[in-house]
């Protein structure tokens, strides 16, 4: 199994033997993010209920590429800006569980200044 650290150097060392990193800047790196992410999302746009189910079944290596291409953004961005993903979770985990505490929250999804 990959480590996040394994991961990340893979993505750097991809992008840079084709000499990528001069066109990476934070706001395209953001970009191409957001891009990727939303071409997750198109495999479920105006799908619901069983036909949803029977797509991702069908559709899961089409979607796992997508997610994975999200990956390797993630991956280069927070290299590229110093960033320390998993400490960075870790400590926006803390904050939501304070902003959704359980029994306020539990069962429900609104938002947390609505609770």
């Amino acid at each position: 199994m990959a480590t996040w650290s394994d991961i990340q150097k893979k993505a750097i060392e991809f992008r840079d033997v084709r000499d990528w990193k001069q066109f990476n800047n934070p706001k395209d790196l953001a970009l191409s993010l957001v891009l990727e992410a939303a071409e997750v999302l198109e495999h479920f746009q105006w799908r619901n209920g069983k036909e949803m189910e029977e797509y991702v079944r069908t559709h899961k290596g089409e979607i796992a590429e997508e997610l994975a291409d999200v990956l390797y953004w993630l991956a280069t961005m927070s290299h590229d800006l110093k960033i320390d993903l998993f400490r960075a979770f870790e400590a926006k985990m803390k904050k939501n569980e304070k902003k959704y505490p359980i029994k306020k929250s539990k069962g429900k999804h609104t938002k947390y200044d609505r609770l």
